[in-house]
């Protein structure tokens, strides 16, 4: 019978302290003793980033509203130490001690009960992993104690940079960013497990698993031992030599290993797709019948590969084509992790019917991998831009260095994960000759088992598109425009630009007698560069539904605008699929609370920009081509649909039905098929409507839309475009929507509750004799509270005709009511504010 070696792994959160090294008169010698008695040190956890640790301690206060964050001075000026008492149980004999690090920003000197244990020469690196055996520092059953003296990185390294996207925080993100763990093992420690599979395409009815795992034998002696696997039922074991300090990659090939060719295996498939099946294998190393290290892991049996068609990157999915439809996705500027939030977003994003983030740079939180996996959320990762991380002509031997030994470290965080289908070299620009050979070198060393693109970019035989816009176009651009980011190719990061958030959200950042007129506060909370105003947006949302007069006003008005522009840009791609292969949504949230650049704003509060994409990303969905006219139904679905109805009917601003059309048709499996085309229709109103429906053989009704626009269509200047912006001659004219006359609308709702969350049910009735445009559905704590946040929507912002009558479903937590009852408020374009309690 194995024994199991005494083996435990301790993870540093609790207890830290940390302080400027300006204000520190002891060296690492001194403060790494457990004696060492701190004075007026901050307390805190690790992750945390200087200026987290000194925000949770009241040092800086709400630095996220108005223009705070400016009068934080420079935190780069000085060195920070980090320090942590932790005891260790007694060893049993032949243990060993490692102190590992996900993260440290930039530079550190580690320092162990009085020794040096590594210094900043050696820890250099934001993307590093960090691993040091301490087995003969380490006191046994008594107290420990680590201090660890960070550097701050200089804008000339290879560490985090926000762009353009906002602010860069006033530490730069120095300090412990990533987690920090103690563990234990007998004389050989196990590292580095991975699988990779290789699924038969199409039966599906197999897959060859090969196992990887590399050992370390830390002691002076020759051992032998045996390796372990065990997938479920199934088991394999290797016996292995190692001389004294050797390292070796151990190997479990399909070949040799009948057991590890799987008949029948679940498939792992993105979210829409299938179900993202997952298996756990437990592998360990055995010395005399006893465990000296053992690791478990999850994975996924799929096949992920990319290739030109016609010039453009496809990627497959087990052989199937798949349009990837996603956002950038960024954490907290601060980089506080939150699982919790990390949940609300993939829960988001699954609500909108995306399936993929794009991660530039913002890597090294597995949690959110891990999360992804098990959610079938594809990961796009990659460096990032515009930053020392694509000036290669300044880079000095260390740079390459660290640049390397990143890279070998993030692809072994990533390569287990079945939700990672791409790896990119460099954004903007590809990596010269000699990088970029290297990190493919690395690549492949490490058996990364998915494509690698040399940057985001069109250059060279990347496939990929990263030219604009960033700005606000109008919604034909995306159908019409041959040459930037119109519907074709595989789009990695474009926008229809700004997205103000509604009143309750700009109220938390942006203070009261500043919210209007828009100002200097308001541009704070825009990007930088060319993206440090909105007026490309202000103006062309003047120029289309004209002058608002308030904030209030001008929210509503955005709310409209975004949910035209993101619905149209995700409706486009997928009209044109496979054409087009994919888009990334540039942003898909934001690392402080912003006006531009996301789908869900900083505070959780879905906008008009998510009820756009939720509406375009529907699983099979019926959109209208503002470029042909065409009337098509987009299937993301692995299956098919016959004898579907789809209609479209045109009415004036005043309701007049100006065209009506109904045909049946089959839509094939992950296919988009045009219906028909809607002709030019005389006598149409300056501003109208386009309602267009999807039902099935029983008039079920499966998906609908509704469309505004104008007889004076907007006109771009494409020989005016630029590498973020395409101008626009002339606006259509919604005004016509200012007109339609107030309403009131009925509204009542009950809820049931299930464990920790609420789902009510929401009804709207429009017993008037008037359209009730763009209603606005909020759950709030009591009357006239904030929105209960986060939550789910089965749809918002929509429209009801004379006489209609709608039921959604909202879902959120309870706790979030904060002891509150639940009521339901709705709004709209032109619908009267009206509030009324949840019935339970």
């Amino acid at each position: 019978m194995t024994k199991k070696l005494t083996q435990k792994y301790k993870i540093l959160i609790d207890k830290w302290e940390i302080k400027s090294a300006n204000e520190v008169s002891e060296g690492g010698a001194v403060i790494s003793t457990p004696s060492y008695k701190p004075v007026s040190w901050y307390p805190t956890t690790v992750p945390s980033t200087v200026l987290a640790a000194l925000v949770a301690n009241g040092v800086y206060t709400n630095p996220y509203y108005s223009k705070n964050l400016i009068s934080i001075p420079d935190l780069t000026n000085e060195d920070w130490w980090y320090r942590t008492n932790f005891t260790l149980p007694s060893p049993t004999t032949g243990q060993e001690y490692w102190l590992q690090l996900k993260g440290i920003n930039y530079r550190a000197d580690i320092w162990l009960n009085g020794t040096k244990i590594a210094d900043k020469y050696e820890v250099v690196g934001t993307y590093r992993n960090f691993e040091f055996n301490i087995t003969d520092n380490v006191n046994h059953g008594r107290t420990n104690a680590l201090a660890i003296k960070v550097y701050p990185p200089s804008s000339e390294e290879l560490t985090f940079t926000y762009v353009d996207w906002n602010p860069s925080p006033p530490d730069n993100n120095t300090g412990i960013w990533n987690k920090v763990f103690i563990k234990s093992s007998g004389p050989v420690a196990l590292r580095y497990p991975h699988v990779i599979s290789k699924l038969k395409i199409p039966s599906f009815d197999r897959a060859a698993l090969t196992v990887t795992a590399e050992l370390t034998n830390s002691s002076s002696s020759l051992i032998q031992g045996t390796l372990k696997g065990k997938i479920e039922s199934i088991q394999f074991y290797q016996d292995v030599s190692l001389s004294p300090g050797e390292r070796k990659m151990v190997t479990f090939d399909p070949v040799l290993y009948a057991q590890l060719n799987i008949s029948n295996p679940r498939v792992w498939w993105p979210y829409s797709m299938g179900n993202p099946e997952l298996y756990k294998i437990d592998i360990s190393f055995e010395v005399d019948d006893k465990v000296s290290d053992s690791q478990k892991l999850t994975f996924g049996i799929r096949n992920f590969t990319s290739k030109k068609v016609d010039g453009y990157r496809q990627f497959y999915i087990n052989d199937e084509k798949v349009l990837i439809r996603g956002g950038g996705y960024t954490w907290d500027m601060m980089i506080r992790f939150s699982k919790e939030r990390e949940e609300t977003e993939i829960k988001y994003i699954k609500d909108m019917g995306l399936n993929a983030i794009r991660l530039e740079g913002k890597l090294g939180n597995e949690d959110l991998y891990d999360l992804c996996d098990r959610e079938g959320i594809m990961i796009m990762a990659g460096w990032c831009c515009c930053c020392h991380w694509e000036k290669w002509s300044s880079w000095d031997s260390e740079d390459y260095d660290v640049a390397y030994a990143s890279l070998d470290s993030q692809i072994r965080n990533l390569r287990n994960h079945p939700s990672v289908f791409v790896w990119l070299n460099g954004s903007d620009f590809p990596p010269p000759s000699d990088v970029l050979n290297k990190y493919i070198t690395i690549l492949e060393s490490l058996n990364w088992p998915n494509p690698h693109i040399s940057s985001a970019k069109s250059t060279g035989s990347t496939g990929v598109k990263m030219e604009g816009p960033y700005e606000w176009v109008p919604p034909y651009y995306w159908y019409n425009d041959i040459r930037r980011g119109g519907a074709f190719g595989y789009a990695t990061e474009i926008s229809p630009g700004p997205a103000v958030p509604p009143l309750e959200s700009l109220r938390k950042m942006i203070p009261e007698n500043h919210l209007w007129p828009i100002d200097s506060y308001w541009n704070y909370h825009a990007g930088l560069s060319s993206f440090n105003n909105i007026d490309i947006f202000k103006n062309a949302l003047n120029g289309r539904y004209g002058i608002s007069g308030s904030a209030a006003e001008f929210c509503t008005k955005s709310q409209l605008a975004t949910y035209e522009g993101i619905r149209a840009m995700f409706e486009a791609y997928r009209a044109r699929k496979y054409t087009s292969t994919g888009v990334i949504q540039w942003m898909l949230n934001n690392s402080w609370p912003s006006i531009i650049w996301h789908l869900y704003d900083y505070y959780l509060k879905p906008g008009g920009g998510y009820f756009g994409a939720k509406k375009a990303c529907q699983p099979l969905h019926v959109l209208y081509d503002y470029d042909t006219k065409d009337v098509v139904v987009a299937n993301a679905t692995l299956k098919s649909f016959n004898n579907m109805r789809v209609s479209a009917k045109v009415y004036n601003i005043d309701l007049t039905q100006k065209y009506s059309k109904k045909v049946i048709k089959d839509i094939e499996a992950n296919s988009s098929v045009t219906a028909f085309m809607i002709p030019a229709i005389s006598g149409l109103s300056t501003t109208y409507f386009i309602r267009l429906t999807l039902k099935n053989l029983f008039n079920t009704l499966i998906s609908s839309n509704l469309y505004w626009y104008s007889t004076d269509p907007d006109v771009c200047n494409y020989g005016g475009s630029t590498w973020y912006y395409t101008p626009t001659n002339s606006y259509a004219v919604l005004t016509g929507l200012n007109n339609l006359p107030a309403t009131d609308v009925n509204v009542s709702g009950t809820a049931v509750i299930n464990n920790r969350d609420e789902t009510a049910s929401i009804t709207v009735n429009n017993s008037s004799d008037n359209l009730a445009f763009f209603i606005r559905v909020e759950i709030t704590k009591g009357p006239g509270g904030e929105e209960v946040l986060p939550a789910l929507y089965e749809d918002n912002y929509f429209t009801l005709w004379p006489g209609e009558k709608r039921t959604i479903t909202a879902t959120y937590q309870t706790v979030n009511l904060e002891g509150q009852r639940a009521y339901v408020k709705i709004s709209g374009y032109n619908v009267n504010e009206k509030s009324t309690p949840i019935q339970y």
